[in-house]
């Protein structure tokens, strides 16, 4: 689950930095019937704000009232929404860094005594992470040797563990 919102990785025009803070602010710019809107990013080097654009000249009585009042009110719940949006990623040309912005709840330890464990792993948002790296921080395992039960197929799953994932998936593990 996510503890705070990704960086998002651009490059900054001022300073030429990689690295943007989101902070959950909008504008909102009308233009008689028209509306544009733009969520606010910050250069974590200079400082320098870059507008990522959400809304392009959208008439005003198309966009649903709860929506409006939620940029109005820079609902911080709806820039990380926004942020993982594809179209609004691909519009704005723009990935997001998700190191440190994440952990993981395993529900309590009662089950790494166990001889073998079927997980299901779902996510609360869209983390592009390797599962990997997830059953070895929920298991208590070193990567290593995860990779090692892996290799042995004492650790499998139906998707590649390996490659990053953001969806839900399920493993076994056999000690």
């Amino acid at each position: 689950m996510p503890t705070c919102l990704p960086l998002v990785l651009r490059r900054c025009h001022t300073c030429a930095s990689q690295r943007f803070r989101a902070n959950g602010k909008f504008r909102v710019n009308a233009n008689h019937k028209l509306l544009d809107v733009w969520l606010l990013v910050l250069c974590t080097a200079c400082g320098a704000t870059t507008k990522l654009t959400v809304l392009e000249r959208m008439n005003v009585r198309s966009v649903r009232p709860e929506l409006l009042d939620r940029l109005h009110d820079n609902d911080p719940g709806l820039a990380a929404e926004l942020l993982q949006d594809p179209v609004v990623q691909r519009r704005s040309r723009i990935a997001l860094d998700w190191d440190n912005a994440w952990r993981l709840d395993t529900g309590g330890s009662d089950h790494l005594d166990r001889e073998v464990i079927d997980v299901s792993v779902r996510f609360t948002a869209r983390i592009p992470v390797r599962p990997v790296r997830l059953i070895a921080e929920g298991c208590g395992l070193s990567r290593a040797e995860a990779g090692r039960l892996i290799a042995e197929g004492k650790l499998v799953s139906a998707v590649r563990l390996n490659s990053k994932l953001s969806d839900d998936f399920t493993f076994t593990l056999k000690r």
